[in-house]
């Protein structure tokens, strides 16, 4: 079923407003003609204008479309602490998701043959057993250091298409966007670059479960297996098998801490990354908790702090297009800007696609454009 704009709540909007069609449409800068085949069902917004009439109208995705649930993208974000994502964040991802589909024909053939975890659980000893198959998969022992350079790879092997962004360290609501179109059967993964390194070793690690687990996308138990398997990846058994009797014969929290903080920084992970995979090992085997709480945690990881990915990357920030998109091919292996410079060049594509579909400045769009058109 194709996407239809639900007229009676449509309607109910205006009229609650006082509008007239024409109202809206001048509001909109489209034509009334427009709105009235909006309204009728014979036209559909394009996505910029569905994001303009959803916050014109205060009205959220649900309300103002009727479409079937098999054409509508998938969209998880993975937000910034204590950011919250509103109608207008959904609406806008969902767009952003509807845009990139004339993008997919453009992409490398995709392989069919794709990794996928039969029946994720949260369960220990399960759990620990996918983790280790994945390491052995990339060619890591129990012991070894994960970098998110090992799990490049497979998100290309599994049809994901990474998409590296540089939203700002604060600017942007979101560290990481998940995008799946089911039809197409391809995944877009935004990664904000502009993240510190811990973290975003665990946003790989957490994409990466989601793209095993496709038929969760969207879902809680989603969320949840990700967040664990991410865990398992960066600070398996072994290690947390090592580091817990270290830990506890230190006696205080404080003492506890700095044992943690030791191995964190050995594998390039967040304190509490360490915390809760030590904890999930004595959970599971019965073994007394941490004296350290979760607070303790918090308080003092957001002062001990990597450097940002962008800072790794590239000198000076921010890098200049040709070194950007460089990153993307050479760092990623992602197959985006190949794709969207085939596109600009075989259809004329201009720079606000590129604005809409990355979600940055028509500043950035415009250069990035120049840079793709060559």
């Amino acid at each position: 079923m194709q996407k239809v704009i639900q007229s009676e709540k449509l309607k109910q909007a205006l009229q609650a407003r006082g509008w007239t069609q024409k109202d809206l449409a001048s509001e909109l800068d489209v034509t009334a003609q427009a709105v009235t085949n909006w309204i009728k069902g014979a036209d559909f917004p394009r996505p910029d204008k569905l994001l303009k009439l959803a916050t014109l109208l205060k009205l959220t995705f649900a309300e103002l479309v009727q479409a079937s649930t098999k054409d509508q993208p998938v969209i998880a974000f993975r937000k910034k602490g204590g950011a919250k994502t509103t109608d207008a964040h959904v609406l806008q991802a969902i767009a952003m998701g509807s845009l990139l589909k004339p993008l997919v024909p453009f992409l490398p053939e995709l392989r069919s043959l794709r990794v996928q975890i039969p029946s994720p659980t949260t369960q220990y000893d399960a759990l620990q057993a996918v983790a280790a198959e994945v390491r052995g998969r990339i060619g890591l022992g129990g012991q070894a250091v994960l970098s998110y350079e090992h799990l490049i790879d497979q998100f290309g092997t599994n049809g994901a298409v990474i998409v590296p962004v540089l939203w700002g360290e604060k600017q942007n609501h979101k560290n990481a966007l998940h995008i799946l179109l089911r039809q197409e059967q391809v995944t877009f993964i935004f990664l904000n670059l502009d993240t510190r390194l811990e973290d975003f070793k665990f946003w790989m690690a957490h994409e990466l479960a989601h793209v095993y687990t496709p038929d969760l996308a969207g879902k809680d138990e989603g969320e949840d297996f990700a967040d664990a398997l991410a865990g398992a990846l960066l600070f398996p058994k072994s290690l947390a098998e090592a580091a817990y009797p270290q830990a506890v014969k230190q006696g205080t929290p404080a003492g506890e801490i700095r044992e943690m903080q030791r191995q964190a920084n050995a594998h390039s992970i967040s304190l509490f990354s360490v915390f809760r995979e030590i904890n999930n090992y004595a959970r599971a085997h019965g073994l007394p908790l941490l004296r350290t709480k979760e607070t303790d945690i918090h308080a003092i990881r957001n002062s001990q702090r990597g450097k940002l990915i962008s800072e790794i990357l590239f000198e000076p920030t921010p890098p200049e297009p040709a070194a950007y998109v460089a990153a993307a091919h050479n760092v990623f292996r992602s197959a985006f800007f190949i794709a969207l410079q085939r596109m600009i060049k075989s259809k004329g594509t201009g720079s606000g696609y590129v604005q809409q579909i990355m979600d940055i400045p028509m500043q950035d769009a415009v250069a990035l454009h120049g840079e793709l058109s060559r």
